[in-house]
């Protein structure tokens, strides 16, 4: 009896492991988006935007993303002696070939590897400088989708701005992610 039982068991495990190693291999392909707070800090300056991201993905490790942030936490810099310059974003836009881990149909390691434009403006004294740079960036992070549809995406980005001497940025982001 006690073999008939085992092999039952064994029966409907092995029954049931293709459905579970299909759905693990065949996360949702297609359209998402994302929405949510992005820091961008470098040179000793921490400023905060709304960054969207369209995206699509092609298969189960493939896929390319755009992004557009727009700044809403201003910050201050002391540029001399009792003089400070306010900094903010102005915009940020990007273009990303993404490749993804599927750890399970909810979870997803993410890497990416694109080209943006960022622009800043500061003012101090009454005169406004702006300054914008192209820059090379690279990242990680993680994404889990709740209910196949709606979830929560964290990534870090480094972006290389071009140009000798031309600095960097670390740029860390929370945002709701939707698949469509």
């Amino acid at each position: 009896m006690k073999s008939l039982i085992a092999a039952a068991s064994v029966a409907v495990l092995a029954s049931a492991a293709p459905a579970f190693a299909q759905d693990t291999a065949s996360p949702h392909t297609g359209v998402y988006a994302n929405l949510g707070y992005t820091n961008f800090s470098g040179d000793d300056i921490d400023l905060g935007a709304i960054q969207g991201r369209l995206g699509y993905r092609l298969n189960n490790w493939l896929g390319v993303e755009g992004e557009l942030a727009g700044g809403v936490k201003n910050d201050k810099v002391n540029i001399a002696p009792g003089v400070d310059a306010k900094v903010k974003l102005d915009h940020q836009e990007a273009i990303y070939g993404v490749g993804f881990l599927p750890l399970t149909p909810q979870w997803d390691l993410i890497g990416r590897v694109g080209y943006g434009h960022t622009k800043a403006t500061g003012s101090a004294g009454g005169i406004d400088v702006s300054d914008s740079g192209d820059s090379w960036n690279f990242g990680a992070g993680a994404q889990y989708h709740i209910d196949g549809f709606n979830g929560i995406r964290a990534d870090y980005t480094r972006e290389e701005f071009q140009g000798h001497d031309a600095g960097h940025s670390d740029v860390w982001s929370v945002a709701y992610s939707r698949r469509f």
